[in-house]
Parts: C-alpha cells; structure tokens; sequence
C-alpha cells in the first residue's frame, strides 16, 4: 500500500575486539540501524592483541567469535584492526559463509583522497608494521603520510582513565607534522576520544584537521553484506530492553564501567542485557 513504512527484518550483529574498542563501531551500527540487536564479545584478560603473536591474536579473536556465534548473529564485525591483520582468514573459514566476517582497515584510503598530508596514529606495534605500511604505499602513493605511534593510548582508553588519555594524546600530537591535514585513527580505541585528538592536534596543525575513522564503514559493509539497509532518522535509544548482550571472555558480563566514559558506551547503556 502506497505510503505504508516499509518493514525490516530484523538485524543482530556481533562484534568482537580485545576491549571497549569495539563501542566504536556497536553504536555507529546503531545509528544506523536502531533497532539492531547487538551482541559484544571481548578477551579483557587478554588485551592489549597488538604486542602478542599473530598465533595467540587469532586463537583469542577466535574464541570471542565462537562465543558470539553461539548467539546466533546475522554478522560479525571484527572490530579491531591487529585482529583483522592476523585473524580473518582463520575467522572466516571458520564462519562464513553462514556468518558473513567483516574486518577493520585503517582508513588509510579515504584520508590520502583529501591530497595530504597525513599522519597514521596507530600502536607501537602496528607503526611501521608491513601491513600498515602496505596500505600507505597502496593507498597513499604521491602523498605524505607519517606515522605515529601512539605510546600507551588504547590502554588509557580501556580504563577510562582521563589523565592518561590526555598524556598518550599529547605525546602523539608532539609527534606529528605541524602540516598535516588529515588523521588516520589506526585503532578502534581511539575513535572513542576523537573530540580529544582534534582539540589537542588543531593547534599543533594550525587549522581545521580530518580525522579518519573506521567504525562507520565497518557498519554499513556488515549491512551491506546482509542484503539491509539504514533507517534514516532512528533513534539509536530506542532499542529494547534485550536487545545487547556482553559477553567477556566468552561469558556473560556486564558492559564495563569504563565504557560510561564515553558517548558510544552510554549510547548503548540503555538496552544491555547479560543474558
């Protein structure tokens, strides 16, 4: 009938990071779809991925995928980037094709289309890694781009922790180029301060600063993959009262108290459930 709202099947999505960095991308899923069902499966007894071996990185984003699988998800989101290096291919021979896998990659591409030039802020043990550096001589050739490593940032930002934030931020900020027009945010975790980065990074650039995230693409590939679509206009609250469960460390648990320290995490306060 001419007018009528059109209706969508609903959508449950799995993410999966070592910590909260996966916020990032749980609510940028939710303001797209409001009404998705989201399912958070993290290893905090294992974070920080980044310095283990590519073997222990994908035996943990694995056990967090198969606990998430257990819930039954349309998708899965792997919402780290050192996971997505390592572990995707083990994760999607495991699932796919019944769970589509949608993996995280700096936003390398977007950024270099802005003409440079452009700073990578990403851990210590990504900066300078082949991957990364892969990405910039694939996605960047002619422009300049410079990485950063970002000494202790996505630990702080797992804890919340304000005063080490702001330390781990400025120590970056002193790292990059007085020129640089435009800033890959290499790690979920630092999506959550995004506010932080530009307000300290603006003066040191000298005018307005792009910063580049993942979280959104991540979001609209794993609906893509599911054949769905946005709802413009939702509110991301609305959600019902089960309609997010935590898992941690393959159990049930409850969004962690950092995660209040941050829009994203209070954005899905709302409808947590621990099953």
């Amino acid at each position: 009938m001419a007018g009528r709202p059109r209706t969508l099947a609903p959508v449950k999505i799995a993410l999966v990071d070592s910590g909260i960095g996966l916020l990032a991308a749980a609510a940028a899923v939710r303001r797209l779809r409001a009404d998705a069902s989201l399912v958070l499966s993290s290893d905090p007894a294992g974070m920080p991925w980044g310095p283990r071996s590519p073997q222990d990185i994908t035996a943990r984003a694995l056990s967090c995928a198969r606990a998430a699988a257990a819930e039954r998800p349309d998708a899965l989101i792997v919402a780290c980037n050192t996971a997505s290096v390592h572990a995707l291919p083990a994760l999607r021979a495991e699932l796919e094709p019944r769970v589509p896998v949608v993996g995280t990659v700096p936003a390398v591409k977007p950024a270099a289309a802005g003409g440079g030039p452009l700073a990578v802020w990403a851990t210590p043990a990504t900066t300078g890694s082949p991957y990364q550096r892969r990405l910039i001589r694939d996605f960047a050739a002619g422009v300049t781009a410079v990485e950063v490593p970002c000494q202790g940032l996505d630990d702080a930002v797992e804890r919340a922790d304000e005063a080490a934030v702001t330390e781990a931020v400025r120590a970056a900020a002193a790292l990059t180029p007085p020129d640089t027009r435009a800033v890959v945010l290499g790690c979920t975790h630092y999506e959550l301060v995004a506010d932080l980065i530009r307000a300290h990074l603006e003066p040191v650039t000298g005018g307005p600063l792009a910063l580049h995230g993942s979280a959104g693409a991540v979001a609209a590939q794993a609906l893509r993959r599911l054949g769905t679509a946005p709802v413009s206009g939702a509110d991301p609250r609305a959600a019902g009262p089960r309609d997010l469960v935590v898992l941690a460390g393959g159990r049930p648990a409850s969004l962690p108290a950092a995660a209040d320290g941050y829009a994203e995490g209070r954005l899905l306060r709302p409808g947590i459930t621990t099953v």
